[in-house]
C-alpha cells in the first residue's frame, strides 16, 4: 500500500510541475504576442521562473522516493 501512496505523490508531483511549466510558458507566448519588443526580458522571466515551478516537483519526487527505498 505504500507503494501506491509513493507512486501517486510522485506522478501528482509531475503533473503538478508540468501544469506549472505550461502556465508559464503559455504567459510567455501571450506576452509576446502583445508587446514582441519585449521578447528577450519575457524569456528571461520564463527561464528564471520555469526551474523555480519545477523545483518543489522534483524535492517532492527525491523524497517518494526516498522514502521508498528506505522506508
Amino acid at each position: 500500500m505504500t507503494e501506491l501512496a509513493i507512486g501517486i505523490a510522485a506522478g501528482l508531483a509531475a503533473i503538478g510541475g508540468a501544469i506549472g511549466v505550461a502556465i508559464i510558458v503559455k504567459a510567455v507566448i501571450e506576452g509576446t504576442a502583445r508587446q514582441p519588443e519585449q521578447r528577450g526580458t519575457l524569456q528571461t522571466l520564463m527561464f528564471i521562473g520555469a526551474p523555480l515551478a519545477e523545483a518543489v516537483p522534483i524535492i517532492a519526487i527525491v523524497i517518494a522516493f526516498l522514502l521508498f527505498f528506505m522506508g
